[in-house]
């Protein structure tokens, strides 16, 4: 229970990292941050999974790269439910997916020792 707390604390830190990096992607402060790194979460466990499953032999084809695709729109369409965190285009989308997935890793990593 506690990995999960300082999971979801850091995700929302690597939000505020990713805003102040990528230009389009803002975040409003820590609150909106938390919330919006539930929402990203709960859209990819939901929404996310169905789409990567429906879009499997695309993202074959592209050797993967199609998931990015996924995570941006995920990311899009959390910003649309969470006041506070705004992402201006696709692009935008897409590069904060691009540096939030390796922020991730780095979150994983720490968290695994």
């Amino acid at each position: 229970m506690l990995a999960l707390l300082a999971q979801w604390l850091l995700s929302a830190l690597a939000l505020i990292i990713v805003s102040r990096i990528v230009p389009g992607f803002h975040v409003s402060g820590f609150g909106p941050a938390l919330i919006a790194a539930l929402v990203i979460g709960l859209l990819n466990a939901t929404v996310g999974l169905f789409l990567k499953i429906v879009t499997f032999p695309l993202s074959i084809l592209t050797l993967g790269l199609f998931l990015l695709v996924i995570n941006a729109l995920m990311i899009e369409f959390a910003s649309s439910i969470v006041r506070g965190f705004h992402v201006h285009g696709f692009w935008p989308a897409f590069w904060g997916g691009v540096v939030l997935s390796l922020l991730g890793m780095l979150i994983r990593a720490v968290l695994k020792d």
